[in-house]
């Protein structure tokens, strides 16, 4: 089969290598009809993630066709479709029973396209398949299920859950990439009474405001000074960090009430200074978190309705073969605008979904 390979920083290869096979009784073995690309695989392709070694194949999103399991898996079987999770989940430790998979002790954890090799391949091996792959309903397309694999659970549990946000609440979302926009949309399903996204592209404010966003800011123009002046100078109940930088953690922290919640998201590269001097009085809490996936299931019926907008993030589509295309694209989104991009995305037998509930 062919895959796309990782041999080191800023080297890596679309090319042929050997076919994935069943090593473990809890092993699925999925044939790949459509992948995304991450944020976090560029990373990787910098050198920022040591842990994954040359000759790795990378992507950890996929939606697909089992064509082989082992003898201990139950709730698949060959010819299924199903999403591959980012998170692989062996059942067992301790993180898994507390339903935090992304912790995952025994074997799992984020290991797609980090300790071993990943989705943006032909055919892909997934470990402890019963918690790692999902069954597809068939009103939902593989473009838009294999959004589902990372961002919208990534926003929505380490976003949106983790900073508890609740009705009438003032959401800010500094971050308008796919993460942030994911959050703006899910952030959407607790009615917060408005959100606020926060970017230095005018491209991804719009996209933002089309997906729910009452009012967006370019991050270089003072936004806390808008959110003071939204909130009578009380601050924002939610600020949700999707960028990854110090000086948005910091704008988060300035922009948060006394009482109010920092949820971060973003993937830090460089140590970032938490003003205690500021902070210490005003109650403020501040989570971190990998997405455990727990959520899934959830979305996936949300999506199934019509209830999530996971096409309009999708701004360019690829072939399965043109990988470094689709990177190259992805790589350079301030030139190209992209957001998501989809490779394959071959559709299987569906249900047609009213033209309301989209």
């Amino acid at each position: 089969m062919k895959g796309y390979v990782f041999h080191g920083p800023g080297q890596s290869a679309w090319e042929e290598i050997p076919d994935p096979a069943v090593r473990e009784a809890t092993d699925a073995i999925v044939r790949v009809d459509a992948v995304t690309i991450c944020g976090t695989d560029l990373h990787i392709l910098k050198g920022d993630v040591p842990e994954v070694r040359p000759g790795t194949v990378l992507g950890h999103e996929a939606v697909g066709e089992i064509v082989e399991v082992g003898g201990d898996v139950r709730t698949v079987r060959p010819g299924d479709r199903v999403l591959v999770s980012c998170i692989s989940a062996c059942g067992r430790c301790r993180f898994c029973r507390e339903a935090m998979y992304g912790q995952c002790r025994g074997g799992g954890g984020w290991i797609l396209g980090h300790l071993i090799d990943g989705t943006q391949a032909e055919y892909v091996r997934v470990p402890y398949a019963d918690l790692s792959v999902h069954p597809l309903p068939g009103a939902v397309s593989s473009e838009d299920a294999v959004l589902l694999a990372d961002i919208f659970p990534t926003s929505y549990e380490v976003g949106v859950l983790n900073g508890g946000v609740r009705p009438g609440d003032t959401v800010v979302v500094v971050g308008a990439g796919p993460v942030g926009l994911a959050a703006v949309a899910t952030a959407r399903l607790f009615a917060p009474s408005r959100i606020v996204a926060v970017d230095v592209a005018a491209s991804r404010l719009e996209a933002a405001r089309k997906l729910g966003a009452e009012t967006v800011a370019d991050a270089r123009e003072a936004p806390e000074e808008l959110v003071a002046d939204l909130t009578e100078g009380l601050g924002a109940d939610v600020v949700i960090e999707a960028v990854g930088v110090p000086e948005t953690f910091e704008l988060c922290t300035r922009m948060v009430r006394p009482g109010g919640h920092v949820a971060n998201v973003g993937v830090h590269g460089k140590p970032a200074t938490l003003h205690l001097e500021d902070l210490w009085i005003k109650n403020v809490t501040i989570t971190t978190g990998l997405v455990d996936t727990h959520s899934t299931p959830t979305l996936l019926r949300m999506a199934a309705a019509g209830r999530l907008p996971t096409a309009q993030l999708i701004t360019h589509a690829f072939p399965l073969d043109s990988m470094q295309e689709a990177y190259d694209v992805f790589g350079n989104a301030a030139e190209t605008g992209a957001l998501k991009v989809v490779l394959g995305g071959q559709r299987h037998d569906s249900v047609a979904v009213p033209a309301q509930q989209r």
